[in-house]
């Protein structure tokens, strides 16, 4: 599944998760890769919304909570058809149900010269 949308900045959370030696080993163990410490934030068009809640319910990928750690529910996905990461549903959020965090291994920005408004494309695949 395709979705379509654009680049935005995000609060600054998904570098303090991502530098974390829980997230960093759990995500490399299930996806295959360390995430870079941050996450590409990205708004969907509102028509993407029913299907981001269905891919968040589908999915059994998760990286259980413990005592300091919150859950994160993940979906395997690639940008621009080129960058095999995932999209992040953390248990607790601020994002609204059209914004989405994708991970990677490197610094997304910097490899597509990525600035806020600029569009993007994330497929999904392997629920």
């Amino acid at each position: 599944m395709d979705l379509n949308g654009k680049v935005t900045s995000g609060y600054g959370k998904g570098c303090v998760f991502l530098s974390d030696e829980y997230y960093k080993e759990n995500i490399n163990q299930k996806c295959g890769f360390v995430p870079y410490p941050g996450t590409l934030n990205i708004v969907l068009d509102e028509k993407y919304v029913e299907n981001i809640r269905k891919i968040k319910e589908d999915t059994e990928k998760r990286i259980d909570s413990d005592e300091e750690h919150g859950g994160v529910k993940f979906v395997n996905a690639i940008l621009e058809d080129s960058v095999h990461g995932a999209i992040l549903f953390p248990d607790k959020t601020t994002h609204k149900e059209n914004e989405i965090e994708f991970i990677a291994e490197g610094n997304l920005r910097n490899k597509f010269n990525l600035n806020d408004g600029d569009e993007v494309k994330i497929t999904v695949y392997n629920l």
